[in-house]
C-alpha cells in the first residue's frame, strides 16, 4: 500500500520561507519520480515541482528561482524548500508519485495535503 505523508505547512508572511516534507512508504522510493502539486479552492490542481528518480528537477514558471525540490533516498523523503513566498502561493500542497502503466498512462498516488497560507 502506497502512502505519502506531507508535513511542514503553515502560516507565513509574504517574503518568508517554509520547507515541506513528504515521506513515502510502499514504493521503491529511489526508483520513483516525485512531485509537489498545489490546489486553491475553485482552481485546478497544478504541478509546482517534480524530481526524477535520478534527481533532475523541474519547476513551474511561477516558482522558478524561489522554490527548490530535493530528495533523500535514504529517508524516503522529498522536500520542497519555498523561499520568497507570495500571497499567490497560498494553497493546499500535495505530494505525488505515480506508477507507469505503459501506453502513456499512469496511476497517481497522492498525500492528504498540507495547507500553506501566505499573508500579505
Amino acid at each position: 500500500q502506497v502512502k505519502l505523508v506531507e508535513s511542514g505547512g503553515g502560516l507565513v508572511q509574504a517574503g518568508g520561507s517554509l520547507r515541506l516534507s513528504c515521506t513515502a512508504s510502499g514504493i521503491t522510493f529511489s526508483r520513483n519520480a516525485m512531485g509537489w502539486y498545489r490546489q486553491d479552492p475553485g482552481k485546478q490542481r497544478e504541478l509546482v515541482a517534480s524530481i526524477s528518480s535520478g534527481g533532475y528537477p523541474n519547476y513551474a514558471d511561477s516558482v522558478k528561482g524561489r522554490f527548490t525540490i530535493s530528495r533523500d533516498n535514504a529517508k524516503n523523503t522529498v522536500y520542497l524548500q519555498m523561499n520568497s513566498l507570495k500571497s499567490e502561493d497560498t494553497a493546499v500542497y500535495y505530494c505525488n508519485t505515480y506508477m507507469d502503466r505503459g501506453y502513456g498512462s499512469r496511476y497517481d498516488y497522492w498525500g492528504r495535503g498540507t495547507q500553506v497560507t501566505v499573508s500579505s
